[in-house]
């Protein structure tokens, strides 16, 4: 008989809602892809699943979640939408799109994905996804990639998102948005926390805090993340690295 797996801890968003503070990336699985790999980390604890349109993937995402034996409402999906939607209409077409794929009748997070400045009109998108909270047709709402000029912009039309999701690292600290965060109650979550190039986990110094505790650097990474408060999204579909990475919020 397997033991019941050990879950990472949570942070509380500005309306109540709890996130994991570790979740699974998705980001490039396909469809069939995900289906097997996310099923796998739900199965070994993972209750934080992080999935968008662009990635094409939101119907694997699904399929994992129902072939889990953890029921639905443990388990926090993630989704974004694309330039495409941003519009108070159009938000809403875009979310019913994602609910179908994702085979599911409400998400727990929903972010606009990027942006987009030069089309502006990321202030009507929010604007949709605030409709659709206030309908209880997600549970979150927030953003990626948004700069302080972006959330500005958000704040003076009288809107804070619970969340923006942001590539966020040791040697990318972010601090001309992560105060911003700090102050207007933003959870901050972690994209590509490992570094995508793979120098950060042979970076020396890491490398040493490792061996020091008998770790992986994934783990010191990662436990750096949680630490300091952020949310971190690492993507793998590997067993042993799944199991590792959510380790690193468990013990140290």
């Amino acid at each position: 008989m397997s033991s019941t797996p050990k879950l990472a801890p949570t942070l509380r968003l500005s309306n109540g809602v709890e996130i994991p503070q570790l979740g699974l990336g998705t980001w490039p699985m396909d469809d069939a892809e995900a289906a097997v790999a996310v099923c796998r980390a739900i199965e070994l604890g993972y209750r934080h699943l992080d999935t968008a349109e662009n990635y094409g993937n939101e119907a694997g995402v699904g399929e994992a979640v129902r072939r889990s034996s953890v029921p639905r409402g443990e388990i926090f999906i993630t989704t974004k939408f694309n330039k495409n939607w941003h519009s108070v209409d159009g938000v809403r077409e875009a979310f019913q799109a994602s609910l179908k794929r994702l085979g599911t009748d409400y998400v727990d997070l929903l972010l606009i994905h990027w942006p987009n400045p030069a089309q502006d009109r990321y202030v009507e998108a929010f604007i949709g996804m605030q409709k659709l909270l206030d309908e209880g047709l997600v549970r979150a709402i927030g953003v990626s990639n948004f700069k302080p000029a972006h959330l500005a912009k958000l704040f003076n039309a009288g809107f804070v998102p619970h969340v923006n999701q942001i590539q966020l690292d040791p040697y990318r600290q972010r601090r001309e948005v992560v105060p911003i965060h700090r102050e207007k109650g933003i959870v901050t979550e972690s994209w590509s926390p490992l570094d995508r190039s793979g120098a950060l986990l042979s970076d020396p110094v890491i490398v040493e805090i490792a061996k020091q505790h008998d770790r992986t650097t994934a783990q010191i990474i990662l436990r750096w993340h949680m630490q300091s408060g952020y949310v971190a999204l690492p993507k793998s579909s590997d067993p042993v690295r799944q199991a590792a990475n959510l380790g690193s919020g468990l013990i140290l």
